[in-house]
């Protein structure tokens, strides 16, 4: 089974976001990047396919600028046999990004395509699913677990009711939740490794596709200030300040 992982970098989970001062966006001027969680996620349940002999080949993908390759070559230090940058210098969103997905596995023909269910940088929750309505494959949303069973993908998912499981056929496309795994540090040796593992560029313009914004930001702001909590002294006074200032029942 041969594996492609899409990963985007992002800022670091860690650092505290800053807001531009025209509320066009966030600040991403020297600040730390890094690949964003759910795609380590993604990376690490495909090496653990390779791993169970399952996979036999995991390819990481990024869409976006030449620094990219700083994500790619995370990937491959955790276990990916070699990279892909669709390069471009455009803004992109989950729709246009989709659509360069679609290109790349048109021409890997992986049997797996597993991403992050979403990116922290937006939330937006799309790209998956999107991709999976582009090649008309079948999908597996946030998903907990994986398994082969009877030559199929058995992908465990949370709903609000519980557990959903789904047995794919492939070729499929999943996105990873956080409770799938634990994503592995790379160590030292294959970091150096990873060095020197082949990573493709491929331009985004070559391919002829519209991928142009379909969204635009109108206004980043600050979230407003959080307020000073209230110690009460009984379940009724709670009751009370719920019911009569803050309306919430």
């Amino acid at each position: 089974m041969k594996v492609l992982v899409a990963v985007k970098r992002v800022i670091d989970a860690y650092v505290k976001v800053r807001v531009k001062s025209d509320g066009s966006g966030v600040e991403t001027a020297n600040v730390k990047m890094s690949m964003n969680p759910f795609c380590e996620i993604a990376v690490e349940e495909a090496v653990r396919l390779k791993e169970q002999g399952i996979a036999s080949e995991v390819v990481a993908v990024s869409c976006g600028p030449q620094v990219n390759q700083e994500t790619i070559r995370t990937a491959l230090a955790m276990g990916a046999d070699r990279g892909i940058l669709v390069q471009s210098d455009e803004e992109l969103q989950p729709l246009g990004i989709a659509k360069l997905l679609k290109s790349v596995v048109e021409t890997e023909q992986p049997d797996l395509v597993l991403l992050g269910k979403q990116a922290v940088d937006n939330d937006f929750n799309q790209t998956g699913q999107m991709l999976s309505a582009l090649l008309g494959w079948s999908q597996g949303t946030f998903a907990s677990k994986i398994e082969q069973q009877d030559g199929k993908l058995r992908v465990t998912r949370e709903i609000d009711g519980g557990l959903e499981t789904l047995d794919l056929a492939t070729p499929t496309i999943v996105t990873a939740d956080l409770r799938l795994n634990e994503p592995r540090y790379a160590s030292l040796p294959n970091i150096m490794k990873a060095k020197k593992k082949p990573i493709e560029t491929i331009e985004a313009g070559e391919l002829g596709l519209d991928i142009a914004p379909r969204l635009k930001v109108l206004n980043v702001s600050e979230p407003p200030a959080r307020q000073a909590g209230v110690r009460v002294e009984s379940v009724a006074e709670l009751i009370d300040k719920l019911k009569n200032e803050a309306k919430v029942i």
